[in-house]
């Protein structure tokens, strides 16, 4: 009596009599949407891995994986504090050097043995190694300590000469089993040391002074290489990221690259222009850049005054992370136009914190930029006296496909369809195969329906799937092509709200009827 899967046995060809149990999976393929609020984030940093992906939820987490944030052009954490800030909670950050990075070291007194930070960046020169008295009987104690992490403690190291030293670099470099892991702080090296231990307290700034490689770094590094081992932007590839931006790359030089990248993984890029420009600039650098892309958001170079509470200053700083934080914080079918950003105390335009400007931008100004494709952060918005996006439009001429709705949905929809369609390469084909492969789009553009990401002004079905023999004759399928062609009509963003009022003595009120009798 075998039990088997499915097509694992030819049921046509069977010759012991004997009961035959075929397991069939589930013929209906479900499709659960991937996640639309992953935002990758590229810049400096104090501390942390070079070129690699960094999962990040928090400022805390950002704190202990990069160190604190710096008040400086390109810095990492103050993107990832105003995305923070606007409600997003999920991170990819790349850490970008010029190659100038080096790692804190120091040598213990009188030997040979040297502790060097695990990762390159000024922060590792706030190492602390302390070494004393282990808690058994001729023993040393080590104590690894940089504030704001847990301290790491190395106990009951025995030996002495270089038996004490090779066990100590094991230790540190190996950990003392699962309680007490490798350290994540420092590496050590014993350089075959013979003397006897003494205790010592050393500052891994003491020694060789790290440094963060971040004076001389450009948007071009930022952009990065697309070789292995990627780095820069190209280093968010396969992270599943919904929106990315470069910190503070306003090298005009470079939006088009970014476009590109963003149209090649579905990401929503969020550009921006240099601190201080003006509309007629930003026009024609647009335009001379050749960025007309519904992959990408330019937001205008009116840099925005945030308060660093970190570095207890009030600094300008670029809208990237504020409007990538916005938009990972609404759903795709929704624009960032109207939506209240936090943490903006002033602009480059509205003046100053206390200096008691306040200035707007007046249509003119709101139609030049938002006509070429350019989007701003500004106050007021049209719901209130708050700052927002004034826009919610990417840098695409195209009135069609220019909304933030646009850009997000579309990459939504084609993201979930690459990651669970692809089950059903390698099936026959065949008529079942057909409706099976439309039964589940359509399923999948059902469940939008119903959460609202998709709908219609008339409650007509927005969305129509066709798989069959019309779209896929024999002479297409005998080669081994099957196409599923389908239709999707988004809701539409209401920018220009239009309220009509007739008022005077002379006019004649009507009244509209409704099916119950009652007056509307």
């Amino acid at each position: 009596m075998p039990i088997v899967q499915q097509g694992s046995v030819n049921t046509t060809a069977l010759v012991v009599p004997d009961l035959y149990v075929q397991i069939v999976p589930p013929q209906n393929l479900v499709l659960n949407g991937v996640p639309t609020n992953v935002v990758g984030v590229v810049g400096t940093a104090s501390w942390g891995p070079i070129g690699q992906p960094v999962i990040v939820a928090t400022m805390a987490d950002y704190a202990q994986s990069f160190g604190p944030i710096v008040a400086r052009k390109y810095d990492l954490g103050t993107q990832v504090a105003t995305a923070v800030q606007q409600g997003a909670q999920n991170f990819r950050c790349v850490r970008v050097t010029d190659g100038t990075d080096a790692a804190a070291q120091v040598m213990v007194p009188a030997t040979t043995f040297t502790f060097t930070a695990l990762y390159t960046g000024s922060l590792g020169n706030q190492v602390m190694l302390t070494l004393g008295v282990g808690s058994k009987t001729n023993t040393w104690r080590l104590t690894i300590t940089l504030p704001g992490l847990q301290p790491e403690v190395y106990d009951n190291i025995a030996g002495a000469g270089v038996a004490f030293w090779t066990a100590l670099a094991a230790a540190v470099n190996q950990g003392l089993g699962p309680q007490r892991g490798p350290s994540q702080l420092v590496v050590a090296n014993a350089g075959g040391v013979t003397v006897a231990p003494a205790a010592f307290s050393l500052s891994l700034g003491a020694g060789t002074a790290g440094a963060d490689g971040a004076n001389t770094v450009t948007a071009a590094l930022l952009v990065g290489n697309d070789i292995p081992p990627r780095s820069g932007m190209y280093a968010l590839r396969g992270q599943g990221c919904g929106i990315a931006l470069l910190a503070d790359a306003d090298d005009s030089s470079q939006w088009t690259t970014q476009a590109g990248f963003g149209l090649q993984e579905g990401i929503y890029m969020i550009l921006t222009g240099p601190a201080g420009d003006t509309i007629l600039d930003a026009v024609a650098i647009k335009s001379q850049a050749g960025l007309d892309s519904y992959s990408a958001k330019l937001m205008f170079g009116d840099w925005l005054w945030w308060s660093d509470q970190v570095n207890n200053t009030i600094r300008l700083v670029s809208p990237q992370g504020f409007a990538a934080g916005r938009l990972a914080n609404l759903s795709p079918e929704q624009s960032s136009l109207n939506k209240p950003l936090y943490g903006v105390i002033g602009s480059q335009k509205s003046g100053t914190p206390g200096s008691g400007q306040s200035t707007s931008y007046s249509s003119a100004d709101l139609a030049a930029l938002l006509g070429a494709g350019i989007d701003v952060i500004a106050n007021p918005q049209p719901g209130g006296s708050f700052w927002g996006v004034r826009g919610g439009h990417n840098s695409s001429s195209n009135l069609a496909v220019n909304g933030d709705n646009y850009t997000r949905l579309t990459n939504y929809i084609a993201a979930t369809l690459a990651a669970g369609m692809g089950q059903y390469v390698g099936q026959v084909i065949n008529a079942n195969l057909f409706q099976r492969i439309r039964a589940t789009q359509l399923s999948f553009l059902q469940n939008m329906l119903g959460q609202g990401l998709l709908g219609s002004t008339d409650g007509s079905l927005p969305f129509s799937v066709v798989c069959d023999t019309s779209n896929n004759p024999a002479t297409r399928t005998g080669l081994g092509y099957v196409q599923s062609d389908a239709q999707v009509q988004y809701q539409a963003i209401n920018e220009k709200f239009i309220v009509n009022m007739e008022g005077g003595q002379t006019v004649q009120v009507s009244r509209q009827t409704l099916p119950t009798g009652q007056p509307a």
